[in-house]
């Protein structure tokens, strides 16, 4: 495993700047980046994200440097500075398929970047003709948490991660806890690299989150909770204990109900358990801004989207115990075991809350999209 940047590090985002820096004054380098959720969206976080480092790409480009977009049929990307967008003939959906059996006719090759698995993975030299491919992974749940995705998708992401092991030269992961895991299931070896993700460009309060937050039929206090059927149970117990209310993010459809049984057996009233689907970014941002905290109780190897979101804002943020959150929150949060959760909530609650705002909103700082691209632009350089 080898570490392209560490969150928080200014020092190592500019060493990497530096060495892009002189890759580019040696060569002139174009870097294609794929967008191939800008039409049909598969993962709205992971959609942003692609769009957001893409945007970072060319405002962080070293001189002589270039972002080219790869996109499906049908998409039309808004990012100013792109210098040319390859539109491939295939939708998205018949893309994907195509580049799981390696068939990867018209994309050409040069350095390409993708900020998930979609990517055109195929044996290229990047010794003699300066080819490369680099992917990236935000969570492990097809291999750890399979029942929570489709079982295409499931096919699809361990078909795409083992072309990747076999030719991608880096396989991008937002933690160190990530990268060891990788490391273990894998024969990657150092090309793992570690570059994390960061909070929307721009992610405030919005000025009419009031209202927002009465269209989603939300209480005037809660605590928010996030994370699977197998894990909720400790939040919403935490919610009894602070004589709160909890209003559950990114609940997929069909699971209220048993969610709600969920809560009812940790001794939630149904009336005091809000499930909520999948928002838009300043819907969240509204949500958060009327939370008193937010409880991760999801241990998985997955990037914590709606903890760093909330950090930003500078939400008290209680997380139950592993890898993936001592990376990401490290001491910008309380971070505890499952039992220990409705006593670090009735604390945030209390006395602890302004000390657990500002500990989040320092932390925050750690993560930026313009960070990481600088990072990519430095692991094309190292390659």
């Amino acid at each position: 495993m080898r570490v392209s940047g560490e969150s928080g590090s200014r020092a190592v985002a500019l060493r990497g700047s530096e060495v892009a820096d002189d890759y580019c004054c040696r060569m002139s380098a174009r870097l294609r980046v794929v967008l191939d959720q800008l039409a049909h969206v598969v993962d709205a976080d992971q959609a942003a994200a692609s769009v957001e480092l893409a945007s970072g790409l060319v405002r962080t480009a070293p001189s002589g440097c270039v972002v080219e977009a790869i996109v499906p049929a049908a998409s039309e990307p808004s990012i100013e500075g792109l210098v040319e967008v390859r539109r491939l003939p295939l939708a998205r959906r018949e893309l994907a398929a195509s580049w799981q059996l390696g068939l990867t006719q018209g994309v050409g090759g040069g350095l390409i970047h993708s900020s998930t698995l979609m990517a055109p993975l195929v044996r290229h030299d990047r010794l003699h003709d300066h080819d490369q491919t680099t992917v990236t992974t935000w969570d492990l749940l097809a291999w750890d948490a399979p029942e929570s995705l489709s079982k295409s998708a499931v096919a699809w992401q361990r078909a795409m991660l083992k072309r990747a092991v076999k030719h991608a030269d880096a396989v991008v992961v937002p933690s160190h806890a990530m990268a060891a895991r990788l490391g273990e299931t894998t024969k990657l070896g150092d090309r793992i690299r570690v570059i994390a993700g960061a909070a929307p460009s721009g992610f405030v309060v919005p000025l009419d989150a009031a209202a927002r937050r009465a269209a989603l039929s939300l209480p005037s206090g809660y605590i928010v909770l996030t994370g699977s059927e197998r894990s909720l149970e400790a939040g919403f117990r935490a919610a009894v204990a602070a004589g709160a209310e909890a209003v559950v993010l990114d609940v997929a459809e069909g699971a209220e109900p048993r969610l709600a049984e969920i809560a009812v057996a940790a001794g939630l009233p149904e009336s005091r358990a809000h499930m909520r689907g999948a928002l838009s970014r300043d819907d969240r941002a509204a949500v958060f801004a009327g939370a008193s905290a937010l409880v991760a109780t999801s241990d998985l190897f997955a990037w914590p989207w709606r903890v760093v979101e909330a950090m930003t804002l500078g939400v008290p943020v209680i997380a139950v115990e592993s890898g993936m959150h001592r990376d990401v929150i490290a001491d910008g949060g309380a971070i505890v075991d499952p039992a220990e959760i409705p006593d670090a909530v009735v604390d945030a609650l209390g006395s602890g809350a302004r000390r657990l705002s500002v500990l989040a909103a320092d932390r925050s700082r750690a993560f930026s999209w313009l960070g990481a691209a600088e990072r990519v632009w430095g692991l094309h350089a190292d390659l």
